[in-house]
């Protein structure tokens, strides 16, 4: 099943245009170091406030012992679904020493997207997620305290969808969807834009 293009989706540029979040990863797929480094580069030349670059990434591939300390805290949820992706990136940025503390998460969010989007184009598909013990992630990973944990990135190859549990088989199938412009964008008085 394709999720890729959608309708309203058919301007974008590519990889925006194919971009999506699958839950079916490919476990068996592995990606070289340099694939890694490339991931990562895309997160070091996002733009942030004042050349700042408060992001940090625990880097997780699947079988290391990163992955392992970091697997037991993920929800029940994602729990089925995030150790089959090829690697993990757990994200946080730096929130003491900084000058904004919501403009560093800002900017860890420009890196993330950034790796979403170099990941499409090395052929990889990511997807991001929220659903992990933050503070327990921490401990196990040796975080320190001056850095927060926020999201994790899933990449890898997708998967075949005959052989995970229906429940994440069923969450691969459904369709994608978006607000309407009119949703999100606004003009002056809180009036949705009218372009």
């Amino acid at each position: 099943m394709s999720h890729a293009p959608m309708p309203g989706a058919e301007g974008l540029a590519e990889p925006l245009r194919s971009r999506w979040s699958p839950s079916v990863f490919d476990d068996t797929h592995v990606l070289a170091t340099a694939e890694v480094e490339t991931l990562l580069a895309a997160a070091r030349w996002a733009p942030s406030a004042g050349n700042s670059q408060p992001w940090r990434f625990v880097v997780a591939p699947r079988g290391s012992a990163a992955h392992s300390a970091f697997v037991p805290h993920l929800s029940r949820g994602n729990a089925g679904w995030v150790p089959r992706a090829s690697l993990l990136l757990v994200a946080g940025c730096e929130v003491v020493d900084v000058k904004d503390a919501d403009t560093a998460r800002y900017d860890l969010g420009q890196a993330a997207a950034h790796v979403t989007l170099q990941a499409r184009a090395m052929g990889l598909h990511a997807h991001q997620l929220g659903g992990f013990d933050t503070q327990g992630a921490a401990v196990a990973l040796g975080v320190p305290d001056h850095v927060q944990l926020l999201a994790t990135i899933a990449i890898g190859a997708r998967g075949d969808a005959a052989t995970v549990p229906e429940r994440d088989r069923e969450r691969e199938q459904r369709e994608r969807t978006r607000r309407p412009l009119g949703e999100i964008a606004y003009d002056v008085g809180w009036r949705p834009w009218a372009g």
